[in-house]
């Protein structure tokens, strides 16, 4: 099944396609979930969801490199070149708007300035905690200037905007931030590049301490039935680790570069990208695993069945798109809108909230 978005600009050509395996979409409704994805060259907000007759809906928003995204299926955070978005879904329960059953409107906007954010969270409590990649540190927002540093890897002497580690992913466990990943421990202004074949670490936030190292490009670390999983993206690999014993344990190939990671019932979601032609991405494991296995990178999603490490399901993402940063499971959601910046939508739509007595 394919859904294709023309392009209003350049003509019929469609510069965004979805194509996906045959039961995707019965898979979506009988999860009863869309996705939400974030396209990182691009800017692009992609909704993917259902039309009524059961096809692929995909729905696009256009966002300056949008990357690390955090959804409920009410609220959604995402991150954006300086800024931090929180969209709130603005239709009642049962509504609709234009046949969609969510309709995301950015109703807030923080101005951090390039931290070069990637994954976001939300505590149990509230709290909203980034991964501030450009300092090397795990922050939160702050009233009045770019970000409140929360913690740091013991092994950086300093906050700097160096990009020392690339630290990229987080983790909750029992609604508290308790894992990050860093492709490198590196001490000195972009050193993580030198170690991206072998470098990568897993830190426990609670101790500081370093529990699983010799990865590949780690990233998107979650906790999900007491288990943490994790995208060792250098070689291709999605799996699970054992903090004890310090060990990754790989359960299915990917063939792209892997970012982004959702969980649903006994299902994994994972972001595939066609790895970019520099030295960040050359040179990895995973051009030798794509030789060995006769593929080329994808880039799309991919839903692995984590009782067998099968892969169930997947979708293509073509055209322009050729990398992927995030993706998140909106629970209980069937076709997702959002409003951007770049329509009069926004400026049309005007909603009133409950009264409150002055």
């Amino acid at each position: 099944m394919s859904e294709p978005i023309p392009d209003p600009i350049s003509g019929p050509d469609p510069w965004l396609v979805v194509t996906s395996s045959r039961h995707f979409p019965a898979w979506l409704a009988a999860e009863r979930i869309s996705l939400a994805v974030t396209t990182y060259q691009t800017g692009k907000l992609i909704l993917i969801g259902l039309h009524p007759d059961g096809r692929l809906s995909v729905h696009e928003r256009t966002f300056n490199r949008c990357m690390g995204l955090w959804g409920d299926g009410q609220s959604l955070w995402m991150s954006s070149q300086y800024q931090l978005w929180r969209f709130e879904n603005v239709l009642m329960p049962g509504g609709r708007h234009d046949g969609y059953d969510r309709l995301y409107v950015p109703r807030v906007g923080h101005t951090t300035g390039d931290l070069d954010v990637h994954d976001i969270a939300v505590e149990a409590g509230g709290r909203v905690v980034f991964v501030n990649t450009r300092f090397g540190c795990l922050a939160t927002l702050s009233p009045r200037d770019s970000f409140a540093p929360l913690w740091r890897p013991a092994f950086l002497s300093k906050l700097a905007a160096e990009d020392r580690c690339h630290l990229n992913g987080l983790a909750l466990a029992a609604g508290r931030v308790r894992y990050v990943t860093a492709v490198g421990t590196s001490d000195a202004a972009d050193g993580w590049r030198e170690r991206r074949r072998d470098g990568g670490v897993v830190i426990d936030v609670t101790d500081n301490r370093v529990v699983v190292a010799g990865l590949s490009m780690p990233h998107s670390p979650r906790v999900y039935r007491d288990r943490l999983w994790l995208l060792n993206s250098g070689t291709g690999h999605f799996g699970s680790t054992d903090p004890v014993r310090g060990t990754f344990e790989p359960l299915t190939f990917c063939p792209g570069y892997l970012r982004g990671l959702a969980f649903s019932g006994d299902y994994a979601v994972t972001g595939l990208s066609r790895p970019r032609h520099d030295k960040t991405f050359s040179g990895l494991p995973l051009d030798d695993a794509l030789s060995s296995r006769g593929c080329e990178a994808r880039c799309g999603l991919q839903v692995i069945d984590l009782r067998s490490g099968d892969i169930a399901h997947w979708v293509r993402i073509e055209g322009l798109v050729s990398e992927l940063y995030d993706v998140v499971v909106l629970p209980g959601v069937v076709r997702p809108m959002a409003l951007g910046f770049k329509t009069d939508e926004i400026e049309r739509l005007l909603t009133v909230g409950a009264a409150n007595v002055l």
